[in-house]
């Protein structure tokens, strides 16, 4: 290929980016929030073939894997990598493109181990994780599926100063090429491997000497491991989080310094419940410290596929997703899932298209990956269709949503931390409740409570609270506000009028419910509940509890995200029974448009029926997902309608 052809197919490129890429991204946000995402493997000169493929398939947003201090030889020499991923960078950029790079966290792969006296657990044993036994995290081939046969396999302290120092030092080095991200995976405490899943590492002399310079207690003597009412216990969990919240933000900040525009993404598999606790990386403590989050987070039976999820899967799916919008507080959500992979009576494509669905719908950005594998797609043809799809539509999913009359329910870390298993089942199952009675709802924490404008907010069963939060309880309580306190009650208020109490946590039954029986769960099981709830929402929604609503503002105009369950069978049906007869129903306006637009489909002006001061609109029949919206006109003063 001769140069002057390569330098026009690169101008075409980015003639064609600025036409149909991720032009005219709106204040306050950046092109992680617009993201459609491949991935592939960078082994240098290969960067103008790799982002040639990306564009054609309507990729924006490219990883490229090219692993410099997770393996121990560019560990040690990362001069060659380095180049490559500055070729990329800017074959990317003269596209019109980014691209991110992946990097190990605390894990270090040598290859041939068995055939060299070079490798890091050999010449750097001090600087492993170890469970309380002194058993040093070392594994080989089979292990895990990405390590090979010979392959040695170590996962370091987070405290190994040394390794820590050089690690930084590589950060910057991949921040100076000029890419536009750095993409973290899984910078845990090893705890997910056989035999490690309950050993609370890691008990090395460097991480021992941290606890207890901080807390003051010998994390190997004084700690009932696993015991969650022993208060020192609590403290090496509080310990381990806040360890890999700030690894991570040294890595954002060490960046930076380099390359201020620069973005910094954890790929994190813990979503909302225990497991988060278990290997420290809490994505809840993440968001204020890195500029997205990509999780691979796989709710789900079987082998966590979507060709395998049940309806009940995809609606707790739903929940971590909206739960991860809620902590990100208006940074970019992207979900690294999977759709498919080999399953014989399960079309791909469909499955593929569950999957978008269901993120796109919860304002999260969709990945595109075959298996378990993040390179690559099942289906090409497929994935085309559905970035392209994305593409045209992309403000209408990836603009901030802002509340109109929410319901709150509240996300108590600490209660995740200290009672998981109790909180989430509540949690989730109120969650749930509020997606099948199409009400609109908002995950509210600690750190958006004082920004919360809702007239009711539940309690699900938080057993943990401090001073800040009751007392702005009190403050909300005191305004007319109503407070739903499920199962336990840590707030210490007393009895008041517009504080409703349940001892029986709704959720927590719900939850049973649908684990038991998910087609048989009616949502007015729980009518008590759902009428202590209040609800003042100005517009009204009518469908089946087949379907997961969620609703906000967009662009200042109200919008309701349909996601359709009915009829999934994991392993066995991947087709949706369509919805039809879904009404929205709104307070008549003077003027106005109302629009339809289906998942994979084009956008359809709806036209409603005023009767009694209201405006009703019953929609075309909801395949796979849809999204309808309202369009009020304001007049100019004197003109009329």
């Amino acid at each position: 290929m001769t140069r002057s052809f390569l330098v026009i197919s690169f101008f075409l490129l980015a003639v064609v980016a600025l036409v149909t890429g991720a032009a005219s991204i709106p204040s306050g946000q950046n092109w992680t929030h617009y993201v459609r995402i491949g991935a592939y493997g960078l082994k240098g000169g290969d960067a103008a073939d790799i982002v040639r493929k990306a564009q054609d398939s309507g990729v924006f947003g490219i990883e490229v894997d090219n692993d410099i201090p997770g393996r121990y030889e560019s560990f040690l020499h990362p001069e060659e990598k380095l180049a490559a991923i500055r070729a990329v960078a800017e074959q990317a950029h003269r596209a019109g493109n980014h691209a991110f790079v992946y990097i190990a966290g605390t894990e270090c792969i040598t290859a041939n181990a068995d055939k060299t006296p070079h490798t890091l657990a050999k010449e750097h044993p001090e600087w492993l994780q170890r469970k309380l036994t002194g058993e040093p995290a070392i594994f080989g081939g089979g292990s895990a599926f990405w390590i090979q046969q010979g392959d040695e396999d170590v996962w370091i302290s987070f405290y190994a100063a040394d390794w820590r120092k050089q690690y930084m030092e590589r950060v910057r080095q991949i921040a100076a090429t000029g890419i536009d991200g750095i993409y973290v995976d899984i910078p845990y405490w090893m705890t997910h491997f056989d035999g490690w899943e309950d050993s609370w590492a890691s008990f090395d002399d460097y991480t021992v000497a941290a606890f207890k310079k901080q807390t003051g207690l010998d994390a190997r003597k004084d700690l009932k491991l696993g015991d969650f009412s022993d208060p020192n216990f609590r403290k090496w969990v509080d310990f381990r989080i806040q360890t890999v919240t700030d690894f991570m933000q040294e890595i954002d900040k060490t960046a930076k310094s380099v390359n201020p525009e620069i973005k910094t993404i954890p790929e994190i598999y813990p979503g909302i419940e225990q497991e988060a606790v278990r290997v420290g990386a809490d994505v809840y403590s993440l968001y204020p410290v890195v500029d997205a989050i990509a999780h691979e987070y796989e709710f789900g039976n079987g082998d966590h596929m979507a060709s395998s999820r049940t309806p009940f899967d995809w609606f707790a799916y739903q929940v971590g997703m909206h739960s991860f919008r809620a902590f990100a507080e208006g940074k970019a959500t992207w979900i690294l899932n999977y759709s498919w992979d080999g399953d014989k009576k399960v079309d791909l494509r469909e499955s593929m298209m569950n999957l978008a669905m269901s993120q796109v719908m919860a304002g999260a950005n969709f990945w595109d990956a075959p298996g378990h594998s993040m390179a690559g797609s099942n289906d090409l043809p497929t994935r085309k269709k559905i970035f392209s799809w994305i593409q045209a539509h992309e403000k209408t999913f990836y603009m901030p949503r802002t509340p109109m009359h929410p319901i709150g329910v509240y996300f108590s870390p600490q209660t995740r931390d200290y009672y998981a298993d109790e909180f989430i089942r509540s949690y989730r199952g109120i969650l749930i409740l509020l997606m099948q009675k199409h009400l609109e709802f908002q995950v509210v924490t600690p750190r958006t409570l004082a920004a919360f404008r809702g007239e009711t907010l539940v309690l699900p069963n938080v057993q943990v609270m401090g001073e800040v939060e009751r007392i702005w309880l009190q403050k909300y309580v005191a305004a007319g506000k109503n407070l739903v306190i499920t199962g336990a009650d840590a707030t210490q208020l007393g009895a008041l009028s517009n504080v409703v109490r349940f001892q029986d946590c709704p959720g927590k039954t719900y939850s049973a419910a649908l684990e038991s029986d998910f087609d048989h769960a009616v949502p007015d099981s729980q009518e008590a509940f759902l009428n202590s709830l209040k609800s003042q929402a100005a517009v009204a929604v009518a469908a089946s509890p087949q379907l997961a609503t969620s609703s906000a503002l967009v662009d200042g105009k109200p919008h309701f995200f349909f996601a359709n369950f009915a009829g999934l069978r994991g392993g066995v049906n991947p087709v949706q029974t369509p919805q039809s007869g879904v009404q929205v129903t709104l307070p008549a306006e003077s003027s106005g448009k109302a629009y339809f637009l289906p998942f994979l489909g084009d956008v359809q002006e709806l036209k409603g029926v005023q009767s009694g001061g209201r405006m009703s609109f019953t929609l075309p029949a909801i395949s796979k997902g849809a999204v309808f919206w309202y369009e009020p006109v304001v007049l100019r003063e004197g003109v009329q309608p």
